[in-house]
């Protein structure tokens, strides 16, 4: 018996929630009262589902209300629906129309629901966003300040970039401690320490952006990152095998990491230095290596899970 969805078009304003794919239809206002009368109408027909695209976090909202009031739902790609609806022969776009391919689309995936994440990890996650966004705003500074030669302008970079410190200095101080009050977070945070060149801030990126690392194989790791070359072959015909996809974000810091640990891991190094010596490109090298890292962590996140739950 196939499960009852409904298949939810988030905008900043309202939600267009269908039953399956060209069941009933509703359209509530994303406010608390709008998203009871969404979960009435779910209730109303069953509805053991609501699935929902990720819309840059207009989504957020009614994921944790319907969670909290007991209706299991899951999120999805955006662009993979979009896809599917294509391939479906879906080329028009409204509201009710896509509602109901996200609600198609999740029963061809056979989707299941996706807990809410904790208030400790969404906390961690919106402090290692900002510090990656001082970040990159310290860079930009920086930057800037190399092609400055008037000293007003050189006082009033030197003066935002001073803030941008400070600050950076303050969220390294509360993600440290929120690592610090989570026995999983403190296990991982003392396994991944142990592979030279892995510091604080990778460990906090690694514990806010994949919290799921430990709980899959190596290859899933790799592939869930955008770090697993895909195949891309067709009869005789044997393709270049790329990366692509992923989590963008947490795959740059691992490139980043992985040249650091290749200066302190003589293991790593050796692995490196062998792919150059098969004539391996530049970038297809720095794939393999950050792969090579990510797996030796996941590794690690394993062990420290189940040593962890064996002293429970």
């Amino acid at each position: 018996m196939e499960k009852i969805i409904c298949g939810v078009d988030v905008s900043s304003e309202t939600l267009d929630g269908r039953i399956g794919q060209s069941g009933p239809f509703i359209k509530v206002a994303r406010t608390p009262e709008g998203i009871s009368d969404l979960k009435a109408f779910c209730a109303g027909h069953g509805v053991e589902l609501v699935v929902m695209e990720a819309t840059g976090g207009y989504e957020k909202l009614p994921f944790g209300l319907l969670w909290s009031q007991g209706l299991a739902c899951a999120i999805v790609n955006p662009r993979s629906v979009r896809r599917f609806a294509e391939a479906m022969g879906f080329l028009e776009k409204t509201d009710r129309i896509d509602a109901g391919i996200i609600a198609h689309y999740a029963q061809v995936k056979r989707l299941v629901g996706q807990a809410p994440a904790s208030a400790a990890q969404e906390r961690l996650r919106a402090l290692v966003t900002r510090m990656r966004q001082l970040t990159q705003m310290k860079v930009v500074q920086i930057n800037q300040r190399r092609l400055i030669g008037d000293p007003t302008v050189l006082a009033s970079i030197d003066e935002v970039t001073a803030v941008i410190r400070r600050q950076i200095k303050a969220f390294e101080a509360d993600i440290a401690e929120l690592l610090g009050a989570d026995p999983l977070w403190r296990a991982l945070d003392e396994a991944f320490r142990e592979v030279k060149g892995v510091a604080g801030r990778t460990v906090a990126r690694l514990a806010a952006e994949m919290p799921e690392i430990g709980t899959l194989t190596g290859k899933a790791s790799a592939k869930l990152v955008g770090l697993a070359p895909l195949a891309k072959d067709s009869g005789k015909r044997h393709g270049k095998r790329s990366v692509r996809g992923g989590r963008a974000h947490l795959r740059s810091i691992l490139f980043v990491v992985a040249a650091v640990v290749c200066k302190h891991e003589p293991e790593f190094a050796a692995f490196r230095e062998r792919l150059l010596a098969k004539g391996k490109t530049k970038m297809a090298v720095r794939i393999a290596v950050a792969r090579k890292l990510l797996v030796r962590l996941n590794a690690k996140a394993r062990d420290a899970r189940t040593a962890l739950a064996m002293a429970a």
